[in-house]
């Protein structure tokens, strides 16, 4: 088990959402997610499932996660819906999570595979954790994280600014702290302090 963290038998599933530019760092977490002894299920909004970047093709994104998991990935509505009513996860991680998606959360938007995992999640109080990754978390996004902040069975994996420099609004997940804080997520705690300097 990674630095003593204890998520074995745990059905966790983890959606990536578009911030691309995030991507490898949550990559570099799958080996320790698995070595704490959770299952994992892949998710893929529609964007991250599709869309070649500068920084993955898209089927790199999908091999990656598919060798990691040793799963198929959910990236339908269909797919996703029965995350509720099956009560197939245990806990439901978004990492990366955009500022979109939390814009859609904010707001009951359920018209993506990450927004409708996250509402299946939630309808029976299970819990979901946020990684976010947004260049306007301190901007429009602000108002969603604060809103989020105040909402049961949500928690935050620790943020803080990535470049106060050259993008002052820029937030990002401390992604190094995605085991620890889904252990304590699934104990129904918020690992604390929630903004930490980079």
């Amino acid at each position: 088990m990674k630095d003593g963290i204890d998520l074995s038998g745990k059905r966790v599933g983890l959606v990536m959402t578009g911030s691309f530019c995030t991507f490898q760092k949550v990559f570099d977490q799958l080996e320790g997610l698995k070595q704490s002894g959770c299952q994992l299920y892949p998710i893929l909004s529609d964007k991250a499932y599709e869309l070649d970047t500068r920084f993955f093709t898209a089927e790199q994104v999908r091999d990656t996660l598919k060798k990691a998991t040793g799963r198929e990935i959910w990236h339908t509505l269909q797919q996703v819906e029965p995350i509720g009513p099956k009560k197939l996860l245990d806990l439901l991680i978004v990492a990366p999570c955009t500022g979109n998606t939390l814009a859609k959360m904010a707001q009951g938007g359920v018209d993506t595979p990450a927004s409708m995992a996250v509402k299946s999640q939630l309808r029976n109080g299970r819990p979901v954790l946020l990684a976010i990754s947004t260049n306007d978390g301190l901007g429009v996004s602000a108002r969603n994280i604060a809103q989020l902040l105040t909402m049961r069975h949500i928690y935050f994996v620790p943020y803080g600014q990535d470049d106060p420099e050259g993008k002052p609004a820029s937030l990002v997940a401390h992604m190094e702290l995605l085991a620890e804080s889904a252990e304590a997520a699934l104990q129904g705690k918020q690992i604390q302090p929630i903004l930490r300097s980079y």
